[in-house]
């Protein structure tokens, strides 16, 4: 183990000018330029990119940075500051473009940031903040390579998947979250686009930083959440865990570990087609919200692994910051706060029999995300769920549908045996991965271990105890992903060391374990045919187990992941074979923005257009980009999303796809206007709903009731006198 240099070699280093110090720049440089050249191919001008890299870094990371710095006192590493700023920086920014876009005035969000870096400027006890702490930790070139090999990681998928693909034919919730910036661009509080006078029980704050983007740059709505929003919260999350890990772990090393684990090592894969997922990070652009609150957290994270938050002479500005990150935690994700409070409240307990006092700082933090929940609950979310619900194996019900080729409604009643089985292999496969927590021993006992393993717990726990209709519970499983790591990490570090040598062996063993068990053909019960890979791979780790050798068992069972790993990182960034089906007509994004531009924010529009696929016998209803892309209101679009429609939906009976619409009247009303129209029923609409806009595609008839605006090859628009 190589020893940290004394503090003056620190700052010698810190005055080393040249070589050294653009070794260290040149991976972020280079992943940068990397992004950069992709965006342009992939369709953004490089005026769009210019003004989003010049707002990005001086109007969200550079008073981000100085707030960090100044409240919390600033990291080891500019790397910590820079990613933990950049939260801190969007945190701010959202909380302030809320109340500057309910006044009716959205570019009042650049009033902190430029007050931020004024006072930073002005104030000479803020002055010195401008360059951080003087003595400060370098991360190595080696590690910095390796953050940029992530980063390029996310952007080759995000490329192949989203950057390259046609609009007609991205990822199906695209246009939703088009059609939530929207919404937030012009409506504070907001509400559903796309069924209109429907509550907006969902985290939207993400929007928010989207919104207010585009208010001050003129980017457009679509060229940030097809292409340039998320990847720089995907790429300082990463930051942020190989920081925590080691702060954690004591060594650069052991962040580098946290990250591998976290990006790269996944479930094993025995059988095909049936999936004891750990999830993965690679959500990036296709749930912004989940990104957003995953680098939220990780500030929170890293803010509280301190060896000593809160300290007496900087108490209150790190509660400030921890209170800032927190207020916006609650509209960026539901998910993040109830592991927040898991955690928090785990080293409360622990902690209170250890030292025999409840610790008051853990109390706090613990009092604090309490609050901020219950106001997310009743305030933000308006006590929606949007279908998340008590329904424990839900997600192994699931598994057992595709194992036993069983479907609703027969699944609502399948037997419990086979559910507690497949938990208790969903279980294992867990351990395949996060293992070395087994190893942590007295470090359990640590307030940030604890917190990580609360957390992992939570996660866990959340996955397998919470339904919800589209298996949305999984990812309690993916917010926690990052902190069971780093705990497996600390495990590994902890426990009694076995050679390298041996480790490898093992792990190697594990591999050929894993892919011998996959390969046979096993016949009888579908139950024992999932089953027995997975016992046979359980037994090889018992008999590696003895006491002292907790090592030799995770390496073993890490080994067991690295085959379905490989397959599953190699898939994120091969070329797919399978058809995209282009579902949105050509002529869309036109006509959606003339509309925009020739109507008023608070004009109501309808539609007859709600299912993707409207040949399909069942409608279904994720259909969102008439609302995103005219950024206005629609009577009635789709309403997968709604929350009268997930609060409707039977798990494993009737899949909340076939709900149909909650208003039947409304959805007849506004559907004979374009089935057949007539005087009075285009006059109800006017007049009932205050529908000024007609959107829909080559409809003659229409033209005899109301004014044609618009018509391309595709789309036509009316206006109702």
């Amino acid at each position: 183990m190589t020893l940290a240099p004394p503090e003056s070699t620190l700052v010698r280093l810190s005055k080393s000018p040249g070589r050294r110090l653009g070794s260290r720049w040149a991976p972020a440089a280079l992943v940068c330029a990397g992004a950069a050249a992709v965006f342009l191919w992939c369709g953004v001008s490089a005026r769009d990119l210019g003004l989003f890299a010049a707002y990005l870094g001086a109007g969200v990371a550079l008073p981000g940075t100085l707030l960090w710095r100044g409240l919390t006192g600033g990291g080891r590493s500019l790397p910590e500051d820079l990613a933990a700023g950049l939260a801190l920086g969007y945190a701010v920014e959202v909380l302030a473009y809320l109340p500057a876009r309910a006044a009716g005035l959205p570019l009042l969000v650049l009033v902190p940031p430029v007050a931020v870096v004024g006072a930073f400027v002005c104030v000479p006890r803020l002055r010195r903040h401008w360059r951080g702490p003087e003595l400060r930790e370098r991360m190595p070139v080696w590690c910095a390579w390796l953050l940029a090999g992530i980063v390029a990681f996310l952007l080759a998928w995000s490329t192949m998947f989203l950057f390259r693909v046609p609009m007609a034919a991205a990822y199906v919730d695209m246009p939703y979250h088009l059609a939530l910036v929207g919404e937030v661009r012009h409506h504070v509080p907001p509400t559903l686009p796309s069924v209109l006078g429907e509550r907006l029980s969902y985290h939207w704050f993400v929007y928010a930083d989207l919104a207010a983007t585009s208010w001050v740059t003129g980017i457009e709505p679509v060229t940030l959440v097809y292409r340039l929003a998320t990847l720089p919260m995907a790429a300082a999350t990463a930051v942020l865990v190989v920081v925590a890990g080691r702060r954690l772990g004591g060594s650069w090393g052991a962040g580098a570990a946290a990250a591998g684990v976290t990006y790269f090592l996944f479930s094993p894969e025995l059988v095909e087609d049936v999936v004891f997922t750990s999830r993965s990070m690679f959500t990036t652009w296709a749930s912004p919200t989940q990104t957003f609150g995953a680098l939220l957290f990780a500030a929170v994270v890293v803010l509280l692994a301190r060896p000593q938050p809160f300290p007496r002479p900087q108490w209150a500005a790190q509660w400030a910051a921890l209170g800032l990150l927190l207020a916006v935690l609650t509209g960026a994700k539901a998910t993040y706060l109830p592991l927040l409070l898991a955690g928090s409240l785990l080293v409360v307990a622990v902690r209170a029999v250890v030292e025999r006092r409840v610790p008051r700082a853990w109390a706090g933090v613990a009092a604090l995300t309490l609050v901020c929940l219950l106001f997310a609950q009743f305030v933000v979310f308006r006590q929606g769920g949007q279908g998340t619900a008590l329904s424990p194996f839900a997600a192994m019900r699931e598994l057992w549908g595709q194992v036993a080729g069983i479907g609703p409604p027969e699944l609502a009643s399948a037997p419990l045996l086979p559910l507690v089985l497949l938990t208790g292999v969903h279980l294992f496969c867990l351990a395949c991965v996060w293992g070395g927590v087994a190893g942590l021993g007295r470090r359990a006992l640590e307030p940030p271990v604890l917190l990580l393993l609360g957390v992992g717990a939570a996660g866990i726990g959340a996955a397998v105890l919470l339904g919800h209709p589209s298996q949305s519970q999984l990812y309690f499983l993916e917010a926690a992903r990052p902190y069971l790591s780093i705990a497996a990490v600390c495990g590994v570090l902890a426990a009694p060391r076995i050679p390298w040598t041996s480790a490898a062996v093992l792990a190697g063993l594990g591999a050929g374990g894993a892919l011998v068990a996959a390969a046979p053909e096993l016949s009888g019960a579908p139950l024992a045919r999932v089953v027995l890979p997975y016992l046979v791979l359980g037994a090889g780790a018992l008999l590696v187990w003895r006491r002292g050798f907790v090592l030799a068992v995770v390496a073993l069972v890490a080994g067991y992941a690295v085959p379905g790993s490989v397959r599953e990182v190699a898939g994120h960034v091969m070329p797919g074979e399978e058809d995209r089906d282009e579902l949105i007509p050509k002529g869309a994004l036109e006509a959606g923005r003339w509309l925009r531009e020739h109507s008023a924010p608070g004009d109501v529009v309808a539609t007859d257009l709600h299912c993707r696929y409207p040949w399909w016998r069942l409608c279904d209803s994720r259909h969102f980009w008439v609302s995103g892309f005219s950024e206005r209101r629609v009577l009635v679009e789709g309403w997968a999303y709604a929350e009268s429609t997930l609060s409707r939906a039977e798990p494993f009976v009737r899949p909340y796809l076939e709900v149909p619409f909650a208003d039947q009247r409304r959805l007849r009303e506004n559907d004979a206007v374009f089935r057949t129209p007539t005087a009075k029923n285009v006059r109800r609409l006017a007049q009932k709903y205050g529908v000024k806009w007609l959107f829909t595609g080559i409809n003659p008839e229409l033209g005899k009731y109301a004014r044609l605006r618009f018509r391309n090859a595709t789309s036509s628009v009316y206006q109702l006198g």
